[in-house]
């Protein structure tokens, strides 16, 4: 069974996510494993929400319902959920792999329903009128993972915690980015409004041609703002362990450099998938090697993020009074 986890999640990272799966090889054995399992239950649920297989639509099947009830299989994920911190047995892989990874790292419950509620704001048709409201977004669905992430990697300090939620951040505004015409294209917007009203451009006509221009200006302006998440994130780097240290630079360095390269090719960002070669993966992971022993000269996380948004429960940090107005 042990085996078979392993593999179920092996599988699903490297068919949803080449960039992360390609720096997840640098870690130890042990936390691999759990960081790939976790990886595999934030993917089900996903695609549980959005009735897709590994981020893909699913061929039409003469036996299936007539219509995907988005809400009901949320409901059961969060059932499934509450029972695998109960304890009892799992039998869907995804959950026996969460199940071992929660239990084993201790992993915050409240960290697994704060992601759940990222697929509540997709189900409920949230709306997002500020950069606030998108982080707010971002944190559930990507922030708290880079929390569970460290828990993995022993990572206790609060403020190391809130160095892997800036990386969380990061990641998601990088992936809005580079998906803005995709999301559009199914109803999804997660561009503050705000934005989109500076640019012109009608939130029903993103991924219109004749908006392409104003697209691409909003999307670089959207990697920018990621800049300063992924500043802070190499700051916690040394407080891990070496070789997660490497893994985690690895992915911040790959990443990050999907964000470039879609303002880089700037109307011609959505033309095809944006990613990265072999050849730059094979170069961003050494880099990351570089960082994570460079970062054993300084000192870990220091105790100030100036100006960045923080993640709920941050009683030590002030959070922007739209983003708790909308946790309230």
């Amino acid at each position: 069974m042990s085996e078979a986890l392993m593999q179920h999640a092996t599988q699903t990272i490297e068919v949803g996510s080449k960039s992360f799966a390609a720096a997840a090889k640098l870690f130890p054995p042990a936390i691999r494993r759990s960081v790939l399992m976790l990886y595999a239950w934030c993917r089900h649920c996903d695609d549980v929400v959005d009735g897709q297989e590994l981020g893909f639509n699913t061929p039409a099947d003469a036996t299936a319902p007539a219509a995907h009830d988005a809400r009901a299989e949320l409901d059961k994920l969060y059932d499934q959920t509450r029972r695998a911190y109960g304890g009892e047995t799992m039998h869907d892989p995804a959950f026996a792999a969460f199940q071992e990874v929660a239990l084993s790292n201790a992993i915050a419950q409240r960290y697994a329903f704060d992601h759940l509620a990222g697929f509540a704001m997709d189900v409920n048709g949230a709306h997002y009128d500020t950069i606030d409201d998108t982080l707010r977004y971002c944190y559930h669905v990507a922030g708290v993972v880079g929390l569970m992430m460290a828990s993995i990697m022993g990572a206790r300090d609060e403020r190391v915690l809130d160095r892997a939620c800036d990386l969380g951040l990061a990641f998601q505004l990088t992936n809005i980015a580079r998906d803005i015409v995709e999301d559009a294209r199914v109803g999804r917007c997660y561009l503050p409004a705000e934005w989109l009203r500076d640019a012109g451009i009608p939130p029903h006509e993103i991924a219109l041609p004749q908006h392409r221009i104003a697209v691409a200006r909003v999307a670089a302006r959207l990697v920018d703002y990621a800049e300063p998440y992924y500043d802070s994130a190499s700051h916690g780097i040394a407080a891990l362990p070496l070789r997660s240290a490497w893994a985690i630079a690895a992915a911040r360095n790959v990443y990050r450099q999907i964000g470039i390269e879609v303002k880089r090719r700037g109307v011609h960002a959505w033309d095809d998938r944006v990613g990265t070669s072999k050849a730059a993966k094979l170069r961003l992971l050494a880099l990351g090697g570089l960082q994570a022993l460079s970062s054993r000269l300084r000192a870990a996380s220091p105790a100030q993020r100036r100006g960045l948004w923080s993640r709920p429960g941050r009683a030590d940090e002030a959070m922007p009074v739209a983003a708790l107005a909308a946790d309230a």
